[in-house]
């Protein structure tokens, strides 16, 4: 990249933290700002990002402010600014002015930081002799896939935002720079997060079984630049960043699409090989065909002429797309023989009002309106858990419209406050600081809800989350989302 090599940013330096850890001070902080929203004087002090201050190293006044803040310490705020300070356009502006100008402010000091450690990623890592040496064409490919791609276009992002920046510090725009920079973000980053489960495998793949890669990383990873941090964490952060820019949701919802999109093709053909067909035999492999949920119920069957009605059971599999439903018969070795299988749209699951005791609760019925042969079909299926029946109810709910947040006023509402990583399809990935919708709650302690930034729906623990208590709060998330929303339809809507 030519705008790379010929220019270098006054930012790069300003901090000494490392985005992991900046990212981390910040997502504290919001989080904290939520506990403590009904103090007026708290709010507005926790509505401005900051980090760890040190004292400056006093400057010449003809200095600019990017030179003195590249040798400052830690990143500052917008009304630290020593012509912002104190001055007559500040005292003159609202305070939602005030917090819009330190939230485009941070987007500035944020990308620098995100910079700094992408630099170490590249340099350090990516660029490392002894590494590279452990490595064939197609790990290095695997494990860095377009990482340096994603560096330098990460540094032309910064170095416009920092010229709108010196160019009115009062009044400075980012979202014409960002929508500027959206194809360049959109050309590195798809093949970049869809690359991520290749990139996990191989890095497992390489520390549980490559000694020398193992020794060669604990070199890279003990040098003071990385302060610490694993290779892994840097690896992870092109998919960080793009959570917290909410001007480049577009671009998320495409690579979460690209992901599932690969990630339900690989799981397509891997379940072709081990499925059988006893009854009428259809084709698998599909690219708009997504995997659902799947997992084995246990079938109740009563036998209605006993006087007890005695219960017989049988194992049943259940695999559910976003079009269709098979019902197998597990087998040794991981196999599977269908029996029956529906469309989608005559699938319907309900909550069972039959009162079982012992070890029959945790009931619901399945209602085939029509299989293969066209009959219509009941089961009634018990599962482990309280969330388990209720997972499968939703999921076999029929396809739900995008939620309108704002007639959900009274909804509660959590905050994310530990990282949970998705283990199923119907399964929600959790970033700290992310405003859940609560949509409702098993027993046991898992959380069906909707998060507010790109409205997925899925499960996750309870643990992860807290709760949000209050009105005002929860009413304000849900006004902030929607005002984003708008915003980027009017932005990326334009012809």
């Amino acid at each position: 990249m030519e705008n790379f090599k010929r220019r270098h940013s006054k930012l790069i330096n300003s901090s000494r933290l490392l985005y992991q850890e900046y990212s981390d001070v910040v997502l504290n902080k919001a989080i904290q700002s939520q506990k403590r929203v009904d103090s007026f004087s708290e709010d507005i002090e926790s509505s401005f990002p900051s980090s760890p201050r040190l004292r400056r190293k006093v400057l010449s006044p003809q200095d600019s402010y990017l030179q003195r803040l590249s040798v400052s310490s830690n990143a500052s705020l917008w009304q630290d600014i020593p012509m912002i300070r104190g001055s007559r356009m500040l005292l003159n502006m609202s305070r939602d002015e005030q917090k819009l100008q330190e939230a485009k402010f941070e987007l500035i000091m944020s990308e620098a930081s995100y910079l700094r450690s992408l630099n170490v990623a590249v340099d350090h890592f990516q660029r490392s002799a002894e590494l590279q040496a452990m490595l064939t064409n197609q790990e290095r490919q695997w494990l860095f896939s377009r990482l340096q791609d994603v560096r330098d276009v990460s540094a032309s992002f910064l170095f416009d935002l920092e010229e709108k920046f010196e160019e009115d510090m009062f009044t400075f725009h980012v979202c014409d720079v960002a929508l500027k920079h959206a194809p360049e973000f959109r050309r590195v980053y798809l093949p970049y997060v869809t690359n991520q489960t290749y990139q996990e495998q191989t890095f497992q793949r390489l520390l549980n079984g490559n000694a020398g890669f193992q020794q060669v990383l604990e070199r890279l990873e003990s040098d003071p630049v990385c302060q610490r941090l694993s290779l892994k964490s840097f690896l992870i952060l092109p998919f960080q960043r793009i959570t917290r820019l909410k001007l480049l949701l577009q671009l998320i919802k495409d690579c979460n699409e690209n992901v599932q999109r690969m990630k339900s093709t690989e799981e397509l053909i891997y379940l072709s090989q081990k499925i059988e067909f006893e009854c009428k035999i259809f084709p698998l492999i599909s690219q708009s065909r997504r995997l659902v949920k799947c997992g084995e119920l246990t079938a109740l069957d009563f036998n209605t002429l006993s006087p007890k009605w005695k219960v017989t059971t049988r194992p049943i599999y259940l695999h559910l797309f976003n079009d269709c439903l098979l019902l197998s018969r597990p087998k040794e070795g991981g196999r599977f023989v269908v029996f029956d299988h529906a469309a989608f749209s005559d699938v319907r699951g309900e909550k069972c009002e039959m009162k079982l005791h012992g070890t029959n609760k945790n009931v619901f019925r399945l209602f085939l309106l029509q299989n293969y042969q066209g009959k219509r079909v009941e089961f009634l299926f018990r599962t482990e858990t309280h969330s388990e029946k209720l997972r499968w109810i939703s999921a076999l709910a029929p396809p739900r419209g995008e939620l309108d947040l704002l007639e959900c006023p009274d909804a509660p509402q959590v905050q994310c406050i530990k990282t949970y990583k998705a283990r199923e399809n119907d399964e929600l990935a959790l970033e700290k600081a992310d405003i859940i919708m609560v949509m409702q709650y098993s027993n046991d302690g898992w959380i069906e809800g909707v998060k507010l930034s790109d409205r997925e729906r899925g499960w996750f623990p309870s643990e992860h989350v807290e709760l949000i208590s209050s009105k005002h709060a929860r009413q304000k998330n849900l006004k902030e989302e929607q005002r984003v929303k708008n915003a980027k339809q009017q932005v990326f809507c334009k012809k």
